[in-house]
């Protein structure tokens, strides 16, 4: 019998070496992303104040596609990611095209955060060639995922927890400013900013539109947490307790954030391109301050690159074990790492170093690679969700057994595809979003083809074969404990 390797228990996948507090800060890092930091410039001098009210639809929206993920990863602890169980509950195609896609919008959103680091470098060193702190943020996290899973977990802990601090000390930081009236060039800090500048909704409707565009964007990695539960302890309780902190995180970083910085300074006064964590400080006259939160913004950029490259290197890998990428992908290190899917990540995130040098304007960079990004994650979390349905078509009985069932169930789903076709539509009502979205379908045009050569391939048959066998196996191993459970319990009654 064909033994395949991701299940062997010297897999880095099995040894479970993500402890709680790794999986905690993984998930607040996941939901607060280069994004917040740098994208909601736009989103605020897009839709104004009512960019709050955007944050939480999408934050609202997104968390029962985390619960469906959650309900379909604790259903079999066999499942490695979110690409396990779309290829077992929607067929093999479905998993190739979710390894790939997912792994693709990493990489896009990897070459995203090099141009904001780059970005950001260029304003605490002026005159820094712009190749230099792309090439040297490559090359640590390189370094650093190189090491092991668990100093993947402790590297992400610590940039999460910076994240955590910084936002926390600008909303103290604010709440004192706008409580003892301080004054800037801007006028005064105060809440009445919120609706004194034209209303919540000073760019009417359309306006509120064009705020889903680069805030979707934000929450990109909140579903990371998924990756990880095939390395995550105890993921029963772990995961759960993750996913369940969502709305609060949402409403703390980031409702909770832009309700101070538009409070302290009117929404008028931020930019695309430039983020408001920076010019809050700026304006109050607080240059010091200001400079370190462009170093916690940069460390924001350098979490989630390395986030990125650990979650690359893991899709790359197990899709290399199931037979939709090259072998030489399977190879792990003396540590148990896939080296050679980090090296083609980190070489792929270069080329944000020449998309930089190609363009004048690195914040119109970040907005097309950003698009990009956004349309591919939607992708993938409709993946999620039709997985779902099909669950709750196929396998009922496992529905009706778990402790943690999604909310709303199958109408929530219907709900949340619906948000997802506005925020397509969303896309199509400015310019520069219109045509990262023409773009984005050469993606799954490559896709297909791969596909229509792989799929027929008897290595590719045999693997998925082998896959499904062990799920199974996984299922009636369960079903067995629980049938002798039923059996015992029985007993002890006819004894009784």
């Amino acid at each position: 019998m064909t033994t395949n390797p991701v299940t062997t228990h010297q897999e880095p996948h099995l040894e479970r070496q993500l402890t709680n507090r790794h999986i905690q800060l993984i998930a607040i890092g996941g939901a607060i992303g280069t994004g917040l930091f740098m994208g909601s410039g736009k989103t605020i001098s897009a839709a104004g104040p009512s960019v709050i009210f955007v944050y939480m639809i999408i934050g609202f929206m997104l968390f029962f596609v985390m619960r469906a993920m959650g309900e379909l990863l604790l259903s079999n602890l066999n499942y490695k990611s979110f690409s396990d169980f779309a290829a077992d509950l929607l067929g093999p195609w479905a998993g190739f095209f979710t390894g790939w896609t997912y792994w693709f919008c990493w990489v896009i959103t990897g070459i995203a955060d090099v141009i904001a680091i780059a970005g950001y470098s260029k304003e605490l060193w002026p005159g820094l060639p712009l190749w230099i702190p792309g090439l040297a943020t490559v090359a640590i996290l390189l370094l650093l995922n190189l090491v092991t899973v668990k100093a993947f977990g402790e590297t992400e802990f610590w940039f999460a927890l910076i994240k955590i601090i910084a936002i926390a000390a600008l909303i103290i930081v604010g709440l004192f400013m706008i409580f003892t009236g301080f004054q800037s060039d801007a006028g005064p800090a105060t809440f009445t900013n919120l609706w004194s500048h034209g209303g919540m909704f000073p760019n009417e409707f359309m306006g509120f539109v064009a705020g889903f565009q680069i805030a979707v964007f934000a929450f990109v990695g909140i579903e990371l947490v998924g990756t990880t539960a095939a390395e995550a302890k105890d993921p029963e309780k772990n995961l759960p307790r993750a996913i369940n902190s969502i709305p609060i995180r949402v409403l703390l970083f980031y409702v909770g954030a832009l309700i101070i910085l538009m409070s302290v300074t009117p929404w008028t006064q931020f930019q695309a391109g430039h983020s408001p964590f920076i010019a809050m400080f700026s304006l109050a006259g607080l240059g010091a301050a200001a400079t370190v939160v462009n170093l916690v913004v940069l460390s924001s950029a350098m979490s989630s690159a390395n986030s990125g490259i650990y979650s690359t290197s893991r899709m790359v890998y197990g899709l290399a074990q199931e037979g939709d990428a090259p072998s030489v992908f399977r190879h792990l290190s003396a540590r148990k790492v896939p080296q050679n899917a980090l090296f083609l990540s980190c070489v792929l995130l270069l080329s944000g170093v020449i998309l930089m040098y190609a363009g004048q304007d690195i914040g119109k960079a970040f907005e097309m690679v950003t698009t990009v990004s956004a349309v591919c994650f939607v992708f993938v979390w409709s993946i999620i969700l039709a997985s779902y349905l099909a669950f709750r078509r196929r396998r009922s009985h496992l529905h009706e057994a778990s402790k943690y069932r999604m909310p709303g169930g199958v109408p929530m789903v219907w709900v949340v595809f619906a948000f997802f076709a506005f925020v397509l539509w969303a896309l199509t009502t400015q310019e520069d979003t219109l045509l990262a979205l023409l773009v984005t379908p050469v993606w799954f045009l490559i896709l297909g083809a791969a596909w229509l050569v792989l799929r027929r391939r008897p290595a590719h048959l045999a693997r998925y074969a082998t896959f499904k066998s062990e799920l199974a196996q996984d299922l009636d191993t369960e079903a067995s404990a629980i049938g002798r459970d039923i059996d015992g319990a029985l007993t002890d009654g006819v004894k009784k």
